[in-house]
């Protein structure tokens, strides 16, 4: 099997589960099968501690599992800490102000981004080429931050912030994206701007994403597939045409089939 034709992300009966053997023991992923192609944009959507965001960080390596394995292009990575892990993988949380240094630069922070995984030197000066490099994607945004780069990033706005946290995510091509709740903490006309950019980056580099969502809307209208978690569980997984043709009322019906009990988490109901 070459690389191009081999799955870009494999989880083979991948379990977690924290506190083990204390009252607060709680399973957060139960032997979870996974498998993802090339240019994937996966959604995850699911109710409280469905397990949504420890898939991400099992994939991330910020949690090792308990058990199973994970394969990224090919390579075990399943014993891997995320500081080795961190240099195939583009990341976004929910909070825009954990993904910058507010007291740097904005250049500073691209900077940052654009040599991980690079050899570092005693050098740390933004060069000339980088400031163009970071002038010409910063003019994608369409926010005006290109003309900012000298600006500290805890000057900008939430959403500003958000966007040049993506744009840092995605400076050098990661094999996997993912974005944990991105768009949670902003107003939605600023949401809207995100998601928006998101397809922008994810279409044009064709990025093997995921993204977790609260919002089923936003969970249908983007991507090429979607998987829905419960208990841990990943209980449906759909995409293409299928995934398509989906509503909101046609995923609560579902959750119920699989969970057999009514999806209680009002911020997916009222998103």
């Amino acid at each position: 099997m070459t690389a191009q034709n081999q799955p870009m992300l494999q989880l083979k009966n991948v379990s977690k589960t924290f506190n083990r053997h204390t009252v607060t023991e709680k399973r957060a992923l139960h032997k979870c099968d996974l498998t993802v192609d090339r240019g994937d944009f996966i959604t995850i959507i699911g109710g409280n501690g469905a397990g949504k965001s420890t898939l991400l960080n099992i994939i991330a390596g910020m949690f090792l599992p308990d058990g199973g394995t994970i394969t990224l292009d090919g390579q075990d990575v399943t014993l891997l800490s995320e500081p080795q892990r961190a240099k195939y993988l583009g990341r976004v949380f929910q909070d825009p102000m954990r993904g910058t240094a507010a007291d740097m630069q904005i250049a500073e922070n691209l900077a940052m981004a654009y040599r991980r995984g690079k050899r570092r030197t005693l050098a740390w000066g933004v060069t000339k080429s980088e400031r163009a490099l970071f002038q010409e994607r910063l003019a994608g945004l369409g926010l005006g931050l290109e003309n900012r780069l000298s600006d500290k990033a805890g000057l900008l706005s939430g959403g500003q912030r958000q966007a040049l946290t993506l744009l840092m995510a995605t400076l050098q091509k990661p094999d996997l994206l993912l974005l944990d709740e991105p768009t949670a903490a902003l107003d939605p006309s600023t949401a809207t701007k995100v998601l928006g950019l998101i397809r922008t980056i994810v279409d044009s580099e064709q990025l093997t994403t995921f993204m977790v969502t609260h919002n089923m809307s936003d969970a249908l209208s983007m991507g090429n597939r979607l998987i829905m978690m419960w208990e841990g569980k990943i209980i449906y997984d759909v995409r293409g045409a299928e995934k398509d043709a989906l509503t909101v009322e046609d995923l609560l019906k579902k959750f119920e089939e699989e969970s057999g009990s009514a999806l209680d988490n009002d911020r997916m109901l009222l998103g």
